[in-house]
């Protein structure tokens, strides 16, 4: 995990065929914002399932600090317990993102033109849970190497 989760954070969706479509009358709209909220739906609930995991890790790495044996694997087990503390706070900075991004939705007006802020800013937030999902299977693969040799 070389870049930082908290500066480039990022879900996969599979609705991904109206992110490039731009309403063009009221109906579409509405579709439009449907999709989306249905899309920030499931990222958040993605999310707050990732913190549970992380939940879990850190009771589990807590449990491999208290055995006496730990020795040389302490610096790994830190090194962990702080990768768990900045994912946490990217997890937490997505999640506000998303709730905010349902809350621009709710108050949009719909009768009037989207002129493609709320495009844009589903773009973007995309992009970074798409990266924010790719470094967290990537810490989720290593630490489970690490449980493996404690556990």
């Amino acid at each position: 995990m070389t870049n930082s989760i908290a500066e480039n954070v990022p879900i996969q969706n599979s609705l991904t065929n109206h992110i490039n479509v731009k309403p063009k009358n009221m109906q579409t709209e509405a579709l439009y914002s449907s999709d989306l909220t249905f899309n920030l739906e499931i990222w958040k609930r993605e999310l707050k399932f990732h913190m549970s995991e992380l939940d879990m890790f850190q009771q589990k790495l807590e449990e491999i600090a208290s055995r006496e044996d730990i020795g040389k694997s302490s610096l790994e087990l830190a090194s962990f317990q702080n990768k768990i503390m900045i994912e946490r706070a990217a997890t937490v900075k997505i999640l506000h993102r998303c709730r905010s991004k349902l809350g621009n939705l709710h108050s949009a007006d719909h009768y009037k033109n989207i002129d493609g802020q709320l495009h844009y800013e589903k773009r973007s937030l995309y992009d970074d849970l798409k990266h924010y999902i790719k470094l967290h299977y990537e810490f989720k693969e290593a630490i489970m190497d690490f449980f493996l040799k404690w556990l």
